[in-house]
């Protein structure tokens, strides 16, 4: 059986106009989690595998999103497509599905009992990507990433059975800061598309400005408004670290190895001395091991405390 990518298949009358049934549907949303070109690995060994269809459920709707964002290449018709998408959220909370991955997600959504409100506040996001490329202060920045980053450690959360503020607080501090830490490991990415995430008063304070990052010249200047940059992040990890404590175990160690990869992204951008417009700060295959050892280690060790 072939499957569609994203763009292909709203490219496609065919796909569009076809009802895919449950077994199908399933099938896709694995398909498009575990082969997708910018996959990462949605479901861990950690995870216990009674929920690794939910997250490929989940992935799925993400992945679309995004794709309809950024890969269309045409902002109004990506602003179209995400209306239509978010319409089609709205139908399957209305019990009304035929796309594979609603199809799939409505399964989960029912099963787990996720609200509507982080599926579209993630399509908000991928849409402010569409008309904003720039944000003047860390209000902005925050705002945004209340919406494109801190939805997913929510449905996370709901997946494994946690609905409590106290951890969605923590789970929103971790997700803002894996979000500023891949804008400040992506700076010269971001700007191939006209996207500037540091904040504007940030890069004014210290005297640098956008006109740097376009032609890749680095200085002092640049170096002191990423030293702020990394250090809000950092903060933001350190905030949201003591969630691995009050998660099942497995999760817990997902959830703390994403932090620690983070924190060793700003690490490195600091043995760089904070130059990103030359260098794109990266960890290694062994540093991953290291870092899923050492939380390991860790998680043993203060549970058994």
């Amino acid at each position: 059986m072939t499957f569609l990518g994203p763009k292909d298949f709203v490219d496609s009358p065919e796909a569009m106009r076809r009802a895919f049934m449950l077994p199908e549907a399933l099938a896709y949303t694995r398909w498009l989690a575990t082969a997708h070109y910018e996959n990462f690995h949605v479901v861990s060994f950690l995870l216990p595998k009674r929920l690794h269809q939910d997250f490929y459920n989940v992935y799925a709707f993400c992945r679309w999103a995004d794709d309809l964002g950024d890969e269309i290449g045409d902002t109004a018709r990506s602003l179209d497509l995400l209306r239509w998408w978010r319409g089609e959220l709205q139908s399957m909370y209305r019990g009304d599905v035929s796309h594979p991955v609603f199809v799939a997600l409505r399964e989960t959504a029912g099963r787990h009992e996720l609200p509507p409100g982080p599926f579209e506040d993630l399509i908000t996001a991928f849409e402010q990507d569409q008309t904003v490329t720039r944000y003047h202060n860390w209000n902005e920045l925050f705002g945004y990433c209340r919406n494109s980053a801190n939805p997913v450690g929510r449905l996370v959360l709901y997946l494994c059975g946690y609905r409590d503020a106290e951890r969605q607080a923590l789970s929103d501090a971790t997700c803002t800061a894996l979000q500023l830490a891949n804008f400040w490991q992506d700076v010269t990415v971001d700007i191939a598309k006209d996207r500037v995430y540091m904040p504007l008063d940030v890069l004014t304070r210290h005297e640098a400005d956008v006109e740097q990052i376009v032609r890749r010249r680095f200085d002092a200047k640049f170096a002191a408004a990423m030293r702020e940059c990394v250090r809000t992040a950092r903060s933001l990890f350190e905030e949201g670290l003591p969630l691995a404590g009050m998660l099942d175990r497995r999760l817990a160690v997902d959830i703390e190895l994403f932090s620690r990869g983070g924190l060793k992204i700003l690490d490195k951008i600091e043995r760089l001395n904070y130059d990103v417009l030359t260098r794109r700060p990266a960890i290694s295959r062994m540093e991953r091991v290291t870092l899923l050892l050492g939380t390991l280690v860790r998680q043993t060790f203060s549970r058994a405390a």
